[in-house]
Order: C-alpha cells, then sequence, then structure tokens
C-alpha cells in the first residue's frame, strides 16, 4: 500500500507553468478552483489506496486521526465510502483533529528542560520495531 504524492505535485507544478505561461496571473485567477483540484485528487488516492487494504486486510473498522482528520473533503469522503462498504468508520469531532507537531514540540521542551538530550549519533527511524 506504498503511495507518494510526488507524481501528483510533478503534474501539477507543470501544468501551473504552462499556464502561467500562457496567462501570468493564472494562478490569482484560478486559485480556489486549483485548491478544490489538488484536494479533491488528494482524497481521491487516499480512499482508493484505503479502500484496497481494507479489501487486502479484510478489515472494516476504519479510523481517521491526526491532522489531516480535520480535513472536510476526507471526512465526507471516508463516510460516503464507510456506507457503501459497510464499514464501521471512526471520526473524531473537529476539536480533536489537531497535528501532532504540537505534541511533539512539548514533548521536546520539556526533554530540553530536564536536560534528556541523545548524542548526535542517533539516526532517525522511520518504522522503528517498539
Amino acid at each position: 500500500m506504498n503511495f507518494s504524492f510526488s507524481g501528483l505535485k510533478t503534474s501539477i507544478l507543470y501544468f501551473l507553468k504552462k499556464q502561467i505561461q500562457e496567462s501570468p496571473s493564472f494562478i490569482e485567477q484560478n486559485l480556489a478552483d486549483i485548491c478544490a483540484s489538488v484536494q479533491a485528487r488528494i482524497v481521491s488516492i487516499l480512499i482508493n489506496k484505503l479502500r484496497i487494504a481494507a479489501q487486502t486486510t479484510g478489515i472494516k473498522e476504519i479510523a481517521l486521526a491526526g491532522g489531516v482528520a480535520a480535513n472536510s473533503g476526507l471526512r465526507a469522503a471516508l463516510k460516503q465510502e464507510g456506507k457503501h462498504r459497510g464499514w464501521n468508520t471512526y471520526i473524531p469531532k473537529l476539536e480533536y483533529c489537531t497535528d501532532n507537531a504540537a505534541m511533539i514540540g512539548i514533548a521536546g521542551y520539556y526533554k530540553f528542560l530536564e536536560g534528556d538530550f541523545s548524542s548526535q549519533e542517533v539516526a532517525p527511524v522511520a518504522r522503528w520495531e517498539l
């Protein structure tokens, strides 16, 4: 289920460059439509990947979490897809859809105050086995 938005971002970049050559004010004149189109495509990619993951694993309990859970387009698409596929979907109230950056920041702040530092030899691990 691995995926990347790099192809989408490149496609958008080339599209915008071409349009700007034809009309320098293209972005300003079409900003709302551009944003809505990008959001719609990202939501469709996420929902399609989720559908494949659910079919592959047989999972029918689907939860949306983190900052992305505040996106109204994604929330609506998940509700609709869940209803269509018979999933039990769990979408938190908006006030609980915060970005994890604030949590990481405050945790780092308290570690700093305690003088709890790692050595410079520490390397990041994306999928750390706990």
